[in-house]
C-alpha cells in the first residue's frame, strides 16, 4: 500500500507545507539523506502553544507532536515528490516546552514516534530524544526535527 493510501486509510491529510518564520530553510538534502529543520505544532488557526502540563495536558502535547509529524511529511513530500521514496526514518529530536518538575517528555514524543510507525510500519522506527526545555518558538507545545534517509 502506497503512503498516500496508507494516511488516506488512517483518515490523515498532509497540511500546506509551511513558510519557515526566520533565516533557515525547512530541509536540506544532502545524498540520501533529509535534515528537516524543527516542525512547530501550527496548521492554519489550529496551534498547541504553552507549557506543558500547567496550560497544555500531556495529551494534547502527545497530539501537537502528530501535528508536528504530519507537518515534517509534507516538507518531506515536497522535497521528493512522494513519500513512498522514504527508505528510512532515521532519528527523530523532540523538544518539549514544560514546567521544570514535568518528566512525562517520552510520553508526549511517542505521539510522534508512534504515528511514524503507523504510516511507514519498519522504516517508520527510528532512534530518538525526548527532551524538555524553557521555552520554544511562538510558545510552542513542542518542536520536533528528523533526519530521513531517502531513495537516490
Amino acid at each position: 500500500m502506497s503512503i498516500t493510501a496508507k494516511l488516506a486509510d488512517l483518515g490523515l491529510t498532509l497540511p500546506t507545507v509551511p513558510t519557515p518564520i526566520a533565516a533557515y530553510v525547512n530541509c536540506v538534502r544532502s545524498g540520501n539523506l533529509l535534515y528537516l529543520s524543527g516542525g512547530l505544532p501550527i496548521d492554519g488557526d489550529r496551534k498547541i502553544i504553552g507549557k506543558v502540563p500547567s496550560t497544555v495536558s500531556l495529551e494534547e502535547a502527545k497530539e501537537g507532536a502528530r501535528m508536528i509529524i504530519l507537518n515534517r511529511l509534507a516538507v518531506i513530500q515536497d522535497a521528493i515528490g512522494s513519500l513512498d521514496k522514504v527508505r528510512q526514518i532515521v532519528t527523530l529530536t523532540g523538544f518539549v516546552n514544560s514546567e521544570p518538575d514535568f518528566i512525562g517528555h517520552p510520553q508526549v514524543i511517542n505521539g510522534a514516534s508512534e504515528l511514524l510507525v503507523e504510516i511507514f510500519g519498519e522504516r517508520g522506527k527510528h532512534s530518538r530524544t525526548a527532551l524538555g526545555v524553557a521555552a520554544l518558538p511562538l510558545n510552542a507545545a513542542v518542536e520536533i526535527n528528523l533526519i530521513v534517509e531517502v531513495e537516490a
